[in-house]
Parts: structure tokens; C-alpha cells; sequence
């Protein structure tokens, strides 16, 4: 037994992953019915994001309370980046919905409700940064797990001893186990979860609104394998592409099916570890990107937006269109505040161009057929760009204190 697991524990996490998508795939075709065998899918999943509210808790606290002079640069590189790609994701994908445009049928309306503007979106932020705690510990609220981890972790700084900060550094440590302990079990989940959808959608949901998700997958493509890689490229001066699919590999695949940024964090983290990043560094980065690096709900927001209009006959101007990516972005950035993330920003991207809420939540109830593609081309780039520009910054940050870049080559390791 101690052979098995010590086999599978060493063999590579990929290549059984890759297996396991095969067998849920064959497993969801031929027996459909057979629901059981998509609960490792749910029970990964379910694991994941029960252990991933307190793994960031301790893990941010512990780095701020034994964090270096000198690091603050690479926050605010990292929170560059963040909101730079996204709004470059919400101009690729005004430009091909232009090029390629787009309609809808919409029918029956929604009854879901959606936030009404800017204001009632940071008014939910606010609202979630600010709640109890331990409430936020429970319910994944990661606004207010973040919020509260900085304030405990610089009250640690100031006030605990080296004992206490060590024991903060042991609670850490011991979760990170937990985690890889978890992870080890990927391949499995992501069969089941692999089973589930493909047992519940078949092959039906590539052909219905086909056009629709065609430019959504064409225009998170894009950004994932050409603009992010570009200003990857253009900060570190060398090929970025090995680190580009490393992230995409290791981070995107899980996130694809699990469809969870929170479930995802441990994942990134691990990641992170294997590229040699700062773990006071990372710990903190990735949370916060799960937050605030959204590019794929940009693209998602823009996209369903221009696609009603499309369907409506509205001509858009190119003063709106930059007024579009802005709102998008910034609408973006607090999809993790507002429940039903992006597809529910749409009926506010919508009312720029005076377009009802009774015909924008149509976009809506249309973007929850198509979730199944859609949200998980948006999880995966959201969540293989927190690890690529938070590898980016460190990278960057090392550079400019002239240290020797020859790890650059072993991304692909």
C-alpha cells in the first residue's frame, strides 16, 4: 500500500489528470445515468473550498505578520497588472464583437434581480468587507476573509512575539499538507466532474447559441494565449510562453471544470510554491487576484452586452465603446461581491445604452444556458492569470534587484 501511494503521489499530477478527463468523458456518454459517479467531482470540489477560506486566512496573516521590507513594490505591480489585463480583456472583446457580431434570441424574461449600477456594486463590497468574520470564514466571502486576515496579520506584526508569529507559520504550514493531500485526489475529481457535465449537457449545448459561445471562447482564447502572454513578454524581456502554459496546465484545467476561483486558491498556491515564489508574496497575491483579476467577466460583461445590442439594432459609438471596457472592468473587479458574479452585471452594462432590465435579463437567463462553457473558459483564464502575473511581478521585482534570472528557463518543468 505505502508503494501505491508513494507511486502516485510522484507520478506526474498532470498526465493522471488528463486521464481522468478521458474516462468521465467516455463514462458521461455511454452511462449518463449513473449519477454516482460524478460525486468525487463534488466531493473534490466541496473539499476544496472548505479548507480554502481558512487556508488564505492563516496564510495572509502569518505573511503580513512576518512580512520583509521590500515587498510592498511587488503588490503593487501585481495589482497593475490585475487591472490592466482586464480592461485589455474588455477591449479584445469590443473588437471581436465588432469584427464578428453577434445577436440572441431573447424571449422570456428573468425574474432574477441584478445590481441596478456602480453604486449598489461597491455598496455589497463595502457591505461584504465589513461583515463578522467568522461569518465571512463560513460563507467563502473572500472581500472580507482578505480584509480581516490584513488587519489580524498587522496586528500580529505589531504586538506578537516571534513564538506566536511561528505558531501562525505552523497553522499555515500544516493547512498547506491538508491541501496537497486534497490535490492528490484531482485526478479523480476532475473525472467526476468531467462525467457530470458532459452526462447533464451532451453535445447539445455546443450547437445552441453556437455563434455566442464561439466569440466568448475565441475572445477568453485571445487574451490567454496572446495579450496576457504579450504583457508578460513586454515586462520580463523573454519568451513567456512556457510560463504561460505552465499556468494554464497546472491551474486552468482544474479551474475549467471545478468552475470555482475559491476552490482554485490551494491550487494556485501549490503552483506558485513549484515556480519558486515568495510564499509571503503569493499567499497574498492570490487571494487578491481571485478578487480582482477578472478577466474573463470582462470579457463575459462586454460580449452579452454587445450581443443585445446587436440583437436590438443599436449602433455604438467609439466614445461608448472605451466607456464600455471601463465600466466593464470596473464591474469585473466587483463580480466577486455580487452573487451570480458576471452574468448579472449585464443588465447594468446594458443600461448605458438605455436597454431595459425587463430585455437585459433575457442576456442573462441566455448566459445561464450557456454557463457551462462560458463560466468555465471564464474561471480558467481568471484563475491561470492570478499565478501568471503574480509569477510576473515577483519575476519582474528580482530583476530590477539584478538577481540571477537563470530559473526563467524551468517553467516548463
Amino acid at each position: 500500500m505505502k508503494k501505491f501511494i508513494k507511486k502516485w503521489t510522484e507520478s506526474s499530477l498532470i498526465l493522471k489528470i488528463i486521464i481522468g478527463m478521458i474516462i468521465g468523458v467516455i463514462l458521461g456518454v455511454f452511462i449518463p445515468k449513473v449519477s454516482i459517479i460524478g460525486l468525487p467531482g463534488t466531493l473534490f470540489v466541496s473539499a476544496l473550498k472548505a479548507v480554502a477560506p481558512l487556508l488564505v486566512f492563516v496564510l495572509v496573516a502569518s505573511a503580513l505578520s512576518k512580512a520583509k521590507s521590500g515587498i510592498a513594490s511587488r503588490f503593487k505591480t501585481v495589482i497593475i497588472f490585475y487591472l490592466f489585463s482586464t480592461f485589455i480583456a474588455a477591449i479584445v472583446a469590443v473588437l471581436g464583437s465588432h469584427l464578428f457580431p453577434v445577436g440572441m434570441h431573447l424571449t422570456a424574461a428573468s425574474n432574477v434581480s441584478a445590481p441596478s449600477g456602480l453604486e449598489e456594486i461597491l455598496t455589497n463590497i463595502l457591505t461584504t468587507i465589513f461583515s463578522n468574520p467568522i461569518k465571512s470564514l463560513t460563507e467563502g466571502e473572500y472581500l472580507g476573509i482578505l480584509f480581516w486576515s490584513f488587519v489580524f496579520g498587522i496586528a500580529l506584526k505589531i504586538v506578537a512575539s516571534d513564538n506566536t508569529k511561528n505558531m501562525m507559520e505552523d497553522f499555515a504550514n500544516a493547512l498547506t499538507i491538508i491541501v496537497r493531500g486534497i490535490i492528490q485526489f484531482a485526478p479523480i475529481g476532475v473525472m467526476g466532474l468531467v462525467f457530470t457535465s458532459v452526462s447533464e449537457s451532451g453535445i447539445g449545448i455546443f450547437t445552441q447559441y453556437g455563434q455566442l459561445i464561439l466569440l466568448l471562447v475565441v475572445c477568453i482564447g485571445i487574451v490567454a494565449l496572446i495579450t496576457d502572454p504579450l504583457i508578460v513578454a513586454l515586462t520580463l524581456k523573454r519568451n513567456p510562453y512556457p510560463l504561460v502554459f505552465t499556468c494554464l496546465r497546472e491551474s486552468g484545467i482544474t479551474a475549467f471544470f471545478s468552475r470555482s476561483s475559491a476552490a482554485n486558491i490551494p491550487i494556485n498556491m501549490r503552483l506558485c510554491e513549484r515556480l519558486g515564489l515568495d510564499k509571503d508574496f503569493y499567499s497574498i497575491s492570490i487571494p487578491l487576484g481571485a478578487t480582482i483579476n477578472t478577466e474573463g467577466a470582462a470579457v463575459t460583461i462586454t460580449v452579452m452586452t454587445l450581443a443585445v445590442c446587436n440583437t436590438l439594432g443599436i449602433h455604438i459609438s467609439l466614445p461608448i465603446t472605451i466607456m464600455l471596457c471601463l465600466i466593464s472592468t470596473a464591474a469585473a473587479c466587483g463580480s466577486s461581491g455580487v452573487a451570480g458574479g458576471s452574468l448579472l452585471l449585464i443588465p447594468m452594462a446594458c443600461s448605458m445604452f438605455g436597454i431595459g432590465n425587463d430585455i437585459a435579463m433575457q442576456a442573462v437567463a441566455v448566459g445561464f444556458i450557456i454557463g457551462v462553457i462560458q463560466d468555465s473558459c471564464e474561471t480558467a483564464l481568471n484563475s491561470s492569470g492570478d499565478a501568471l502575473f503574480s509569477a510576473t511581478a515577483e519575476y519582474y521585482d528580482r530583476m530590477k534587484r539584478g538577481e540571477d534570472m537563470k530559473f526563467l528557463g524551468e517553467f516548463a518543468k
